[in-house]
């Protein structure tokens, strides 16, 4: 089973010493992966591009920048490590419950 890859946006996309360029970090999941895997991750018109190119493959994306900093972290390609396993995990139940039309 194929799941969409949540992508996750943080900061307002104006930069100025105030409000640094955005950071967008998406991941993929499927069923039979140990964990998510980071597949892209970029600031400024790196992350703009990612946030379109998700937003015109209709996948969700999610902002929080307390995930996205400690997301970029990873290098591409790496599986996320435990630690981050819970705050994944119930971004990934929320979007499946999503999905299946239980949240509103």
């Amino acid at each position: 089973m194929t799941h969409p890859d949540p992508t996750h946006q943080t900061e307002p996309p104006a930069q100025t010493d105030q409000h640094p360029a955005q950071s967008a970090v998406a991941l993929t999941y499927r069923d039979g992966m140990r964990a998510p895997k980071v597949v892209a991750k970029g600031r400024g018109l790196v992350a703009e591009e990612i946030i379109r190119r998700a937003q015109e493959a209709g996948v969700y994306v999610h902002e929080s920048k307390e995930l996205v900093a400690l997301l970029m972290q990873i290098d591409l390609d790496d599986r996320i490590p435990p630690e981050l396993y819970v705050a994944v995990a119930e971004l990934l139940a929320w979007l499946y419950r999503l999905e299946a039309g239980l949240e509103q």
